[in-house]
């Protein structure tokens, strides 16, 4: 089986996912964690999408996605969740993530996208545990 969790950041995909590892005994992947996979990223890619293909009637995967570009890696037959939290807990679980600097917050709601955008831009890098800034 592949369950496909979906939401913006700090909205409790990983605490759910972290959740099901155990009951399904099933195999987690994150975002491009697929990249482990082969040091080639194309490679990479079609080694997970057939991973997952495989495992729709197979071992089970879970795979936690915060960016629409990889709903597109999940095969039909899989199970999506969509998790939602209100703003509110959001803002809670990233000042947690962020060791309570939750300025952006102060100016603007949607900070999820925006502090997403300072990943990809290489501004601020993320695990499991929470985010940091890069220094230059």
């Amino acid at each position: 089986m592949v369950i496909g969790i979906i939401d913006e950041s700090c909205t409790g995909k990983s605490t759910l996912a972290d959740k099901l590892k155990p009951l399904l005994g099933a195999e987690v992947y994150t975002g491009k964690d697929y990249l482990r996979l082969a040091k080639n990223e194309a490679i990479a890619k079609k080694l997970f999408q057939k991973k997952l293909k495989d495992a729709v009637s197979g071992p089970h995967i879970i795979y936690v996605i915060s960016e629409k570009e990889y709903l597109t890696l999940v095969p039909g037959g899989a199970l999506k969740v969509l998790v939602t939290a209100d703003l509110d807990a959001i803002k809670e679980r990233f000042a947690q993530r962020m060791r309570g600097n939750l300025i952006i917050a102060d100016f603007h709601d949607d900070f999820c996208t925006i502090r997403r955008d300072m990943v990809g831009e290489q501004l601020l890098d993320r695990d499991a545990k929470g985010y940091w800034r890069i220094m230059p």
